[in-house]
């Protein structure tokens, strides 16, 4: 898989100095700047740990079986262009080396509902799904049961319904509001449809 993040600090080069301390105990693969310069910090086929405790699919252990891209940003304001050409870049380049299917591709809020929020409100998944390099769900689904299809395409089992839409919602629609609707029941139903989870796969 690929895990998206935002660092939440004030500038790039207090993140990287960051994930690149031990006693931090935080690494990802690779540090992406507003101005689009591109730090590796852990090579590809080496574990590191930026995601933490969560759940995608079938799996627990997000860390070792996933590429971690942290994008210098503080989570309030867009993301820069030269930085979003950058990270297109690089991830086409991952996913090809490691024929990682857009639907593979994941924020850190998608694996660890009501713990974090990254890559937030901001970041734009359906430029990304519009390259090939995420997905995005089609207008006109039919409706299903939420929670069901939410776990069929891969967000982990929940307790609280609203934590997990949450986690839908920042993702998909960030300027919704209010209870559980018909078009967050729709755009999951569509998504757990096209792309179920492939639990074979996440479990070999």
């Amino acid at each position: 898989m690929i895990v998206l993040h935002y660092t939440a600090m004030a500038t790039a080069e207090a993140a990287r100095d960051r994930l690149c301390d031990p006693e931090a105990e935080v690494s990802s693969h690779y540090l992406i700047a507003e101005n689009g310069h591109i730090w590796q910090l852990v090579p590809e086929e080496q574990r590191a740990w930026h995601a933490g405790a969560g759940q995608w699919g079938d799996v627990s252990d997000v860390n070792s079986r996933s590429i971690g891209i942290e994008l210098a940003n503080r989570g309030d304001h867009p993301f820069s262009e030269p930085q979003m050409a950058a990270l297109e870049r690089l991830m086409a380049q991952i996913m090809m080396r490691w024929s990682i299917v857009p639907e593979r591709v994941i924020g850190h809020s998608d694996m660890a509902i009501g713990r974090k929020s990254d890559p937030g409100p901001r970041f734009d998944w359906q430029r990304l799904a519009l390259q090939g390099l995420a997905v995005w769900p089609e207008s006109g689904a039919c409706a299903g049961d939420f929670a069901t299809d939410a776990r069929a395409f891969g967000y982990p089992s929940v307790g609280a319904v609203d934590e997990l839409l949450a986690a839908v919602r920042l993702r998909f629609r960030p300027w919704a509001k209010g209870p559980l609707d018909e078009q967050d029941r729709a755009l999951m139903h569509d998504l757990a449809s096209r792309y179920p989870v492939d639990r074979k796969a996440f479990t070999a």
